[in-house]
């Protein structure tokens, strides 16, 4: 089945919305971020709609190219969070629950050989 050009061109504004969304995470944009998260949403009800029946290989591939976009700039907001998260406990005083001052796994399960 040939999949509708309008599938696609959704699929292809998705992919461009992907990499603004990168450019405003690497700058630390929040209007940016904030209004591709938005369009995201958009695009992705879009595609829902307009997809029916299984997907012609162009398709495919940007789906596939979408997905790998999107859990890198996933990869990049939790590393944000992690960091402000880490400065914040550091001005408040918190000790880290993953880093010094906590005993590693290893020393809190006991080895049996």
């Amino acid at each position: 089945m040939t999949t509708d050009m309008s599938l696609q061109d959704a699929l292809r504004q998705l992919l461009a919305l992907l990499e603004n969304e990168r450019q405003a995470l690497a700058g630390l944009d929040l209007d940016s971020i904030r209004t591709c998260s938005d369009d995201k949403l958009g695009l992705c009800e879009a595609i829902e709609r307009k997809a029916s029946g299984p997907l012609d290989e162009e398709c495919r591939g940007l789906l596939d190219a979408v997905t790998r976009l999107n859990e890198i700039n996933r990869k990049i907001r939790n590393l944000i969070a992690a960091n402000v998260e880490a400065r914040l406990g550091s001005l408040a005083g918190r000790i880290s629950l993953y880093g010094a001052g906590r005993p590693s796994v290893a020393r809190e399960i006991p080895y049996h050989a």
